[in-house]
């Protein structure tokens, strides 16, 4: 079992868990984040106003799920991201666990 990780900007949500069926993976938490590329055009660009937002809106999803899923959902990641026309492709991420309970 692996831990995957995965980002998406919120225009790619539906396309992430329409991959994520298709690779088998069920089981899975999401958390919605503010995405930023350079922090430090950020620092000179940041607002006055504290209620206005600067990042990108995006999601976070992560699952502890099996590699031969893994290898599928990565196929299908490399195949979504080639055909963009964005600078924003869909990033993912394993992390071996070593213990778990």
């Amino acid at each position: 079992m692996k831990l995957l990780i995965v980002t998406v900007v919120e225009d790619f949500e539906k396309d992430i868990l329409r991959l994520f069926k298709k690779a088998n993976i069920e089981s899975f938490s999401e958390g919605h984040i503010d995405g930023y590329k350079n922090p430090t055009s950020m620092v000179r660009t940041s607002s006055w106003f504290p209620s206005e937002k600067s990042g990108v809106e995006s999601s976070l999803f992560f699952s502890f799920t099996e590699e031969a899923n893994i290898d599928v959902l990565f196929d299908l990641i490399k195949e979504f991201n080639r055909e963009l026309e964005t600078n924003n492709p869909i990033k993912a991420v394993v992390v071996p666990i070593e213990r778990s309970i």
